[in-house]
């Protein structure tokens, strides 16, 4: 198998492990692909570390580091112990090994319950990947950390660290019945696809190189301003970025550019309180399906008119009627599609759909004229 192809059966061998999951997955292999960073809100119990230690065994000879945090939790056991060589030297600084600054990917569960010295290093780490040991700063191979909090911050200290997630999902307990059954009876499954560290990093350039079409920084213009009306308001850094994480789903989809059915992914994004999180869902799909949605029901309403004209009539002159009525009816949804792709046209969206509901009515049209 390619790097690709096995980073897909990845996503399906997780997808089978960890129900009801899916959005979660996607943005756990999205994140890797683009090095950002993801943040998990949830009860104990929804296997939220799991998730983690798990996506970390796919990659073979990444280094992997997990620690629960708390207000006593100390520098040493994030960090590493002070060197005392080292300490002979004048030179604070710490031997790292298989601490958190030598990890690919990390897990750190309650993460915003650490004392401030350990949150500024943190934020350092994952934010200009490096740490600051001794004398120097040493450049990090972390490619993403996933943290997991139980609640939201509320100091507004934290507030710098809990912005620097790019991806934020709220998770709870299986809620169908039907997969609660399924998650006891299953067993732990023995196949485990495997990429190299080497294999992701080809991975990730050859994301880096997923088009973006001009019409995808229309939409995104046209989200920030919807969102901005609701008072839903992000930084232009998130919406930066964005558009790596763009490829990334794209890339993951088996895609060469990133189409409007990603942006829908945002909505892991431009929340920042997950109160927020159902009007930016829905934001994103009326701007993204508004006009998909319009001219479908156009579409039913002629197919609806075609059914009634074609019925049954008692007298050629109710049939006659019913035509008249019918093309007069089709005559202003042709002009109700026409300015629809007028609009789309205007704000650059794709409008191939619109224009092959345009010919299914304009062929119902025709055979209405036909019987006429």
């Amino acid at each position: 198998m390619s790097p690709q192809e096995k980073l897909r059966k990845i996503r399906e061998e997780l997808q089978q492990a960890f129900l009801e999951r899916g959005d979660l997955i996607d943005g756990a292999l999205a994140a890797l692909l683009c090095s950002q960073h993801v943040l998990i809100i949830g009860p104990p119990g929804t296997a939220k570390s799991m998730l983690a230690d798990e996506i970390c065994r796919r990659i073979t000879g990444a280094g992997y580091f997990q620690w629960l945090l708390t207000r006593f939790t100390t520098p040493e056991e994030v960090f590493g112990a002070v060197s005392l060589k080292a300490l002979e030297e004048d030179d604070y600084r710490r031997v790292t090994a298989h601490k958190l600054p030598e990890a690919h990917i990390a897990f750190l569960d309650e993460i915003f319950k650490a004392n401030s010295s350990i949150l500024n290093a943190i934020l350092t780490l994952i934010n200009e990947r490096l740490f600051h040991n001794g004398k120097s700063a040493v450049p990090v191979p972390l490619l993403t950390l996933f943290g997991a909090s139980n609640e939201l911050p509320e100091d507004d200290e934290l507030m710098a660290l809990y912005d620097r997630f790019l991806l934020r999902f709220v998770v709870g307990y299986i809620a169908e019945d039907f997969r609660f059954l399924r998650m006891l009876e299953a067993d732990l499954s023995t196949e485990r696809t495997t990429l190299t560290l080497e294999e992701l990093r080809r991975m990730q350039t050859e994301t880096r190189e997923t088009a973006i079409p001009n019409h995808i920084y229309r939409n995104i213009a046209d989200i920030r301003r919807e969102l901005g009306k609701k008072g839903i308001v992000a930084s232009d850094r998130r919406y930066r970025q964005c558009l790596p994480l763009l490829q990334a789903h794209a890339y993951l989809a088996g895609e060469k550019a990133v189409a409007e059915k990603d942006l829908f992914f945002l909505e892991h994004v431009l929340w920042r309180d997950p109160a927020e999180h159902t009007e930016v869902k829905a934001v994103l799909r009326e701007l993204l399906l508004g006009y998909e949605e319009e001219v479908k029901e156009l579409l039913y309403q002629s197919r609806e008119i075609r059914d009634y004209a074609l019925r049954p009539w008692e007298t050629g002159e109710l049939r006659a009627q019913a035509l008249i009525e019918v093309h007069t009816k089709l005559r202003n949804i042709l002009g109700r599609v026409d300015q629809i792709l007028e609009k789309a046209t205007q704000l650059g969206r794709p409008s191939q759909r619109i224009g092959a509901v345009k010919e299914e009515i304009r062929e119902i049209q025709q055979q209405m004229l036909e019987k006429f």
